[in-house]
C-alpha cells in the first residue's frame, strides 16, 4: 500500500469549519495542532446525532480502520481544502504480529496512513535484523520486537502496517550453477602447504628476509618475501629442470590441492575424472623473470649454443598453467590471465564463470609467481615503492594501514583452489569449505602505476562482487585487503571500503596479509584467497601483522595483535586485488551451513 494516484494532487489549505459544515469527503483534522502534525482524516459519513450533536465516521486518507466521534455542531474543525472520493479510501486494519515467527527474507511494510502524503516505507530481515536498505551498513534497523510493536500499535497510532513471508522458491528453468571450493593448496613465504600458510598467519609470523647471494649485492633493498623450501627438490629431477620456479611452485600448490579436494594423487585418469571436463585458469604477471635474465646472460657469456632450447617455452607466463595440466592431465582448459597484481583473483573470477555455465565442472585457480630477481627489485627500487626496513628490526618491515607503513615487500609463490559446480562435489561426498559466490571487476583509467585515489574503481569491484554473489552489503562479515603498505594504494582502497560498507563499515573487520608474505604480485590473489577461505571455514580471521599502530585516516577496523573470532551476523567475505594500471578485482565466498560443509562419504 503507498501513495498512489488515486489521491488528487491538491495542495493542502487548512482552514476551519464547523463540524456542522463537514461533508463526505472532506479531509479534516479535529484540531489544528493534529493539522500541524499530518493527523488527517477522511470524514466517511455524517449522522444527526441530536440537535445540539453530530456523528462523524473518520478513516485515515491512505486506508485504516473507521473511528466515530461525536462533535458538537458548532465546534471547530480543521479541512484541507481537499475533497477524497470515499469509496477509494481503503477500510484495513493492521493484523497483530506476536504469533507469527519471523525469518531472514520477510518483508514488512509500514505506512502512516493519516499523511494524505505519506509514502510507504519497505523494511527486509537480514541477519536477525530489519533493514531498509540492504546495501547500506548503516545504524538504521530494528529488531523483532519493535516490529511487533509497529503492529500492536498501528491502528491507534494512524499507521497500516502489513507483513509479507518469505515467499517459497518455486521450481525454475536451470541456470547458472553454483560453484564450491573444495581444495586448498599453497607454497608461500611461510613454507609448504596450507598447514604452514594457516598456522604462520594465525601465529603473527612474517617469512620476509634479507636476499643473499651476491647478485643482490649491490642493491638499494635487499628484502622479499621468499619462499624457504627449494621448490625443485620436491619434484622428480626430471620434470623439474622443465619448469621454470613459478611452474615448481604451481604444480605444487596444484598437487596439494587436488589431494585436499579428495581427488587421486596423479590426476585425472586415477580419480576417474573426464579430463575434458577440468579445466586450470592461473593468474601470472611475468611467471619466472629469471629464465629470461638467464639466457640473455648466456648468451653474451657463451654466444647462441650457450641458450637452452627450453627458454622460451619456460620464459612464458602461461607455463604455470600448462606445468598443471601436463601434470594432472587436465585437458579441458589451461587458461592464464595476467592483469597486474590482480592477475590471482581475475583467474578464480575467471573460473567461477567457466563452470558456472557449464564448460568444466571442475577447475583448479589461483596463481604463482617468481620474480624476486635483481632486476625486478632495482626497478620497484626505483619507483621508491619498496620498503627499506629491515626483517630484524623484531617487525615485518611490511606494514599494511600501519601508521608507519614505508611501502611494499616484493614475494613470490602459488596459491591455487580446487572449483567444482555443486552437484559435482555433492555426487561424490566431497568436503565443501565454501561457496565461491561471485566476483567483479573494474578499471580506474587513471595512471599507470598509481591507484585512482578516490577509491571509485575500487569501490565499482567491490560492488559488482556483491551483486554477483546474489549477496547485499550487510551480508559482508569480512574483507580480506589488498593493502600493499603504500600510502597510495592503502588510503584508496581503505576509502573505497568505507564508501562501500557504509556508516556499519566499521564493524567489518579487516585483515591485510602482506605483512606475513609480502607482496606475491600475481599469486597475492590466490594465496590469499586460500586464506580468506580457510577465515570462512575455521570463523577466525587471522591479525595484521607488521600493523603496530593503525594510520587514523584509514577508518576500518583493522585487526591486529591476534586472531579475532569471525562475526556471526553475515555470510560474504571479499577478497580483494588491485594491480599497476588499474585492475581492480574482489573475489566473494560466501559461508555455507555447517550441515553443507561436511562429507557426505
Amino acid at each position: 500500500m503507498s501513495n498512489s494516484s488515486d489521491t488528487p494532487e491538491v495542495p493542502l489549505h487548512p482552514h476551519a469549519v464547523t463540524a456542522a459544515e463537514v461533508v463526505p469527503g472532506d479531509l479534516a483534522a479535529l484540531s489544528l495542532a493534529q493539522a500541524e502534525r499530518q493527523e488527517w482524516c477522511v470524514v466517511m459519513h455524517t449522522l444527526p446525532e441530536s440537535p445540539e450533536t453530530i456523528r462523524v465516521t473518520l478513516r485515515p486518507p491512505l486506508g485504516g480502520p473507521d473511528r466515530d466521534v461525536v462533535l458538537a455542531r458548532g465546534q471547530e474543525v480543521v479541512v484541507a481544502g481537499r475533497r477524497l472520493d470515499v469509496a477509494a479510501v481503503p477500510a484495513v486494519s493492521s493484523p497483530r504480529l506476536d504469533a507469527v515467527a519471523f525469518r531472514d527474507g520477510d518483508v514488512v511494510t509500514r505506512l502512516r496512513a493519516v499523511d494524505p502524503e505519506g509514502v510507504e516505507v519497505t523494511y527486509r530481515r537480514r541477519w536477525g535484523r530489519w533493514h531498509r536498505d540492504l546495501d547500506t551498513r548503516t545504524a538504521q534497523t530494528v529488531s523483532d520486537d519493535v516490529v511487533r510493536g509497529w503492529a500492536a500499535d498501528a491502528d491507534r497510532a494512524g499507521y497500516v502496517v502489513r507483513h509479507h513471508g518469505r515467499p517459497t522458491r518455486e521450481p525454475s528453468a536451470a541456470g547458472p550453477r553454483r560453484v564450491v571450493v573444495t581444495g586448498l593448496g599453497a607454497i608461500t613465504p611461510l613454507g609448504s602447504g596450507t598447514g604452514e600458510l594457516w598456522q604462520g598467519l594465525l601465529d603473527g609470523r612474517h617469512g620476509i628476509r634479507e636476499l643473499e647471494g651476491e647478485e643482490f649485492a649491490d642493491l638499494p633493498v635487499r628484502t622479499a618475501g621468499v619462499v624457504p623450501v627449494d621448490p625443485a627438490a620436491l619434484l622428480p629431477r626430471a620434470a623439474a629442470r622443465r619448469m621454470n620456479r613459478a611452474a615448481r611452485f604451481a604444480v605444487l600448490a596444484a598437487r596439494e590441492a587436488w589431494g585436499d579436494a579428495g581427488f587421486a594423487e596423479g590426476g585425472t585418469r586415477e580419480s576417474g575424472l573426464d579430463p575434458e571436463r577440468v579445466g586450470v585458469s592461473l593468474g601470472a604477471i611475468l611467471g619466472d623473470a629469471s629464465v629470461l635474465v638467464g639466457a640473455d646472460r648466456k648468451l653474451r657469456e657463451k654466444g647462441p649454443r650457450g641458450v637452452s632450447p627450453l627458454t622460451t617455452p619456460m620464459t612464458v607466463p602461461s607455463q604455470a598453467a600448462s606445468q598443471v595440466s601436463l601434470d594432472l592431465h587436465i585437458t579441458g582448459e589451461a587458461r592464464t590471465v595476467t592483469s597486474a597484481c590482480a592477475s590471482g583473483t581475475e583467474a578464480i573470477g575467471q573460473a567461477v564463470d567457466r563452470i558456472r555455465y557449464g564448460r568444466v565442472d571442475v577447475a583448479l585457480a589461483g596463481g604463482a609467481e617468481a620474480v624476486v630477481t635483481p632486476a625486478i627489485m632495482a626497478s620497484f627500487a626505483a619507483m621508491r615503492a619498496l620498503s627499506d626496513l629491515s626483517p630484524a628490526a623484531g617487525t615485518s618491515p611490511s606494514r599494511p594501514f600501519a601508521k608507519d607503513r614505508a611501502g611494499f615487500v616484493n614475494g613470490e609463490g602459488a596459491g591455487i583452489l580446487v572449483l567444482e559446480s555443486e552437484e559435482h562435489a555433492r555426487a561424490r561426498g566431497a568436503r565443501i569449505y565454501c561457496e565461491a559466490a561471485g566476483w567483479g571487476l573494474s578499471a580506474d583509467a587513471h595512471h599507470m602505476a598509481a591507484p585512482d585515489p578516490s577509491g571509485g574503481g575500487v569501490a565499482l569491484a567491490l560492488r559488482r562482487a556483491v551483486r554477483d554473489a546474489g549477496g547485499h552489503i550487510v551480508d559482508v562479515v569480512h574483507v580480506n585487503a589488498h593493502a600493499t603498505a603504500t600510502t597510495e594504494g592503502d588510503l584508496a582502497e581503505a576509502g573505497a571500503l568505507r564508501a562501500v560498507l557504509g556508516a556499519g563499515g566499521g564493524e567489518v573487520p579487516v585483515t591485510a596479509l602482506k605483512g606475513h608474505l609480502g607482496h606475491l604480485q600475481g599469486a597475492a590473489g590466490g594465496v590469499e584467497a586460500v586464506a580468506a577461505v580457510l577465515t570462512l571455514h575455521h570463523g577466525v580471521v587471522p591479525p595484521t601483522v607488521g600493523c603496530a599502530e593503525v594510520d587514523e585516516e584509514i577508518g576500518l577496523d583493522v585487526v591486529t595483535g591476534a586472531p579475532r573470532a569471525l562475526p556471526g551476523a553475515g555470510d560474504l567475505v571479499l577478497s580483494n586485488s588491485f594491480g599497476f594500471g588499474g585492475h581492480n578485482a574482489v573475489l566473494a565466498l560466501r559461508r555455507l551451513p555447517a550441515a553443507d560443509q561436511e562429507a557426505v562419504r
